[in-house]
């Protein structure tokens, strides 16, 4: 599936960045990593946003709150996408290593369940 290779690109960009010490640049790819697979999850069910408030909001109606992916998987992507925020958008917002450590591991817990999901639907 062409979404989750992308967000597997996003989440290697990600790793790349962490390990130089680009901790803000690291947040976003791990950010933008976990969206796209989530709009790879959402793509199963025929749903798309044109805005990340609405994918999130997608992925939290038809996958959250029916109990399809984690509770954790939801504070995940609204962490990243704070973070994303401010390291994007943000006048002297500066990354700890350890803050972004913890969002790398949820990062890479999350996609590793949305693949989990999939490749249980693509057997169906």
């Amino acid at each position: 599936m062409h979404r989750l290779r992308k967000a597997e690109g996003a989440f290697t960009d990600a790793e790349m960045l962490f390990e130089r010490g680009r901790y803000g640049s690291a947040v976003n790819r791990y950010y933008y990593a976990v969206f796209h697979a989530i709009r790879a999850l959402l793509a199963t069910k025929d749903l798309d946003s044109p805005k990340h408030s609405g994918v999130i909001s997608l992925f939290n109606k038809e996958f959250v709150k029916n109990g399809l992916m984690s509770k954790k998987s939801s504070k995940t992507i609204t962490k990243l996408f704070n973070m994303r925020s401010e390291a994007d958008y943000g006048d002297f917002v500066y990354f700890e290593k350890h803050s972004v450590e913890a969002v790398r591991g949820d990062a890479r817990s999350l996609i590793g369940e949305i693949s989990v999901f999939l490749s249980k639907e693509w057997l169906s």
